[in-house]
């Protein structure tokens, strides 16, 4: 592989790690039938999977659904798919509000000329609410999905299901969630998560983030073991996650400049030494309470700042997809594919009910330490009315 292969030259539209330069990851998930394309992107090194999932279309072709940065190792990548199993036809995306999902969708679009657009309903952008044409979306092939569901532009071997636009005040939030009925697959954006317990092989590409993250003060030098790559993994979620969690500790400007002058990488790389972070013992426990054994869990940021403001309509939403009967869950971050049955999927969605559904398996609720700082936001925003107050709990 060339370095040019993985330069992304519009990065600055999303100035987020790793810039101009973004590995492609294939992974075919059903033989013949459905691959993911894993990218990574995030900030200060905070870096989790961005997925493009594609699936062979009976009639011939492909389905490209949440596309990721179109480098041209990625792009390769889907020709080789094109000459085996016909061109690309449809292109989704199933977010209104995701600019690491929208950002993509123009210029992806752009390497397939005969392929159709289709979007969540209600798009908008931030500061300024610009029309998709002018974020480089084709106009004569873009298409909004209907909603209510009355023609599927997909044909009979999918269905989908439209969350939302829930409203937040200066903006909404949505989410299309698709299913293939032949292999029986779901795909969904950001509502659900399984995070692992060890790094994905696409964050592996580039160890540096888990390394410079298993650090406990920039005093320490970065060293590549696998016991660093796990630790600086699991510190990763728990940012990703969390934004700030208990067991996270923010030394003083002084003490941070102090430590950098000191620590034996002041590279750019390394953010010239400073290393604003420190660790209390529990941290481990936290993240164990997370991740509860790779169990599907809605992130704390939607649960707490948006799912919240509609819970009759978003158990709506779950229910849907729960008559589906799915046998594999693809999200577009952290984990995939997933064998969870649709109970499971269900079961992540009992925060917004007053009487959790039974499971017959090991609990973890999230701890409220951890939560305490995005409940505060949430309070700081609703007393701002820039979000509506919660809805009630089912």
């Amino acid at each position: 592989m060339k370095q040019r292969d993985i330069l992304w030259r519009y990065w600055p539209l999303l100035p987020i790690y790793p810039y101009s330069k973004r590995r492609t990851l294939r992974q075919e998930v059903l033989k013949n039938t459905i691959w993911t394309f894993d990218q990574v992107q995030g900030i200060f090194y905070v870096v989790v999977p961005i997925r493009m999932t594609i699936i062979r279309l009976e009639t011939g072709g492909l389905l490209v659904y949440a596309p990721v940065a179109p480098t041209a190792e990625c792009i390769s990548l889907v020709r080789e798919l094109e000459a085996e199993h016909g061109e690309v036809k449809f292109i989704v995306l199933p977010t209104i509000s995701g600019l690491e999902h929208k950002v993509f969708v123009g210029p992806f679009a752009r390497k397939f000329p005969q392929a159709d657009v289709y979007v969540a309903p209600q798009q908008w952008s931030f500061p300024v609410n610009l029309p998709l044409s002018w974020l480089g979306f084709p106009p004569k092939r873009t298409y909004t999905l209907p909603q209510p569901y009355n023609k599927n532009p997909f044909g009979e071997e999918f269905d989908y299901a439209i969350l939302g636009p829930i409203k937040l005040g200066l903006g909404a939030f949505g989410e299309v969630a698709l299913f293939h009925k032949p292999s029986g697959t779901a795909l969904v954006t950001d509502s659900v998560i399984s995070i692992p317990k060890t790094p994905p092989e696409s964050v592996q590409l580039d160890p540096y983030p888990l390394l410079f993250h298993a650090r406990d003060s920039a005093l320490d030098k970065i060293e590549d073991t696998p016991e660093n790559r796990i630790k600086g993994w699991q510190r990763i979620c728990l940012f990703a996650t969390y934004f700030q969690p208990d067991a996270l500790e923010v030394p003083t400007f002084k003490d941070t400049l102090q430590e950098a002058k000191q620590a034996p990488d002041r590279s750019k790389k390394a953010y010239y030494g400073l290393y604003p972070f420190g660790w209390q013992p529990h941290w481990q426990e936290s993240f164990q309470q997370l991740q509860g054994n790779g169990r599907l869990l809605v992130a704390p940021i939607l649960r707490t700042l948006i799912l919240n403001r509609a819970p009759r309509e978003t158990i709506k939403w779950a229910n849907l997809l729960v008559s589906w009967h799915f046998e594999r869950l693809i999200p577009c971050h952290f984990q995939a594919p997933l064998q969870v049955s649709p109970r499971e999927f269900r079961q992540a969605f009992s925060f917004l009910e007053k009487e959790e559904l039974p499971i017959n398996q090991p609990k973890f609720p999230l701890p409220q330490e951890d939560l305490a700082p995005l409940k505060n936001i949430e309070e700081t925003l609703e007393k701002r009315k820039l979000v509506p107050p919660r809805g009630e709990k089912l």
